[in-house]
């Protein structure tokens, strides 16, 4: 056999991929504990700038210190959203900026609690303004998020979700040339939990720019929903009163609507083909 048919043979080979077969984010150089000692240093990093803000809030009465932590439920929420909306005139920038790292930080590492800010952005903030910052930090956050998956979170993903990190990956290949409308889909959906898209994308091959701009987008009618459930904060008793018939409809619209251009392209491919 010939160099030049045994070269062939091997790019014919490299380019026989399996259905189960997750796609391949560019790959790294670190090893798993050299990944995994970053992410602990960039971890310890964020703590550290949480710190500093919290050190440059005003001084705080002794019965508010312990409503200034990360909000794990609704209650801590209403505690969280009243401190600050003692200061929020006089501080509004430090309040917004303690906010909006804050929001990132969750987000960047996985941690439960966003939807949590989000309702008290709706509280502490002018409604256009909430959601243009819950918009910017989910979209931060993910994709800071997604960098450390591509680091670190493809052994992971593989080990504890390779069918499911499997099946997405023949679904974003069906929809490569979609992809943008693909991730607003569903982002305003719940089919998938954000945590496990904004782990798996780098995983299984989805690029930054659509991965990020669907999740500013994306992100919007969820969050409009939560934000206007905000501006009445002291009535919930549970976040489930945010959502009623009514906001279950307008989700459904944007969902149908961010498919639109979809079914318009297949429609006009098949007619000009």
């Amino acid at each position: 056999m010939s160099t030049v048919d045994r070269r062939i043979g091997n790019n014919r080979n490299q380019n026989v991929q399996g259905p189960n077969t997750i796609a391949k984010a560019p790959p790294n150089n670190l090893s798993t504990s050299k990944a995994l000692f970053v992410v602990i240093i960039i971890f310890i990093s964020s703590l550290c700038t949480l710190g500093l803000i919290y050190r440059q809030f005003p001084e705080l009465e002794e019965h508010e210190k312990q409503h200034i932590k990360l909000p794990w439920d609704l209650e801590d929420a209403k505690q969280l959203g009243l401190v600050l909306d003692r200061y929020k005139d006089r501080y509004f920038t430090e309040v917004m900026f303690g906010v909006f790292l804050v929001y990132i930080f969750l987000q960047t590492f996985a941690i439960p609690g966003s939807i949590f800010l989000s309702i008290l952005s709706g509280f502490l903030f002018p409604f256009y303004l909430a959601l243009l910052l819950v918009c910017c930090c989910s979209a931060i956050g993910a994709s800071l998020c997604f960098f450390l998956s591509n680091l670190l979170g493809k052994k992971l993903v593989k080990k504890f979700f390779p069918e499911k990190a499997a099946q997405w990956s023949m679904v974003v290949e069906k929809h490569k040339n979609n992809l943008l409308n693909y991730i607003i889909f569903l982002r305003v959906t719940p089919f998938l939990p954000n945590w496990f898209i904004n782990m798996t994308a780098p995983v299984i091959g989805v690029p930054l720019v659509p991965f990020a701009l669907g999740t500013f987008i994306g992100v919007a009618p969820p969050s409009f929903v939560a934000i206007q459930a905000g501006q009445t904060l002291h009535t919930l008793t549970s976040t489930r009163d945010a959502w009623s018939w009514t906001s279950v409809t307008v989700l459904s619209i944007f969902a149908l609507i961010s498919l639109v251009p979809v079914l318009m392209k297949e429609k006009l491919r098949k007619k000009f083909d």
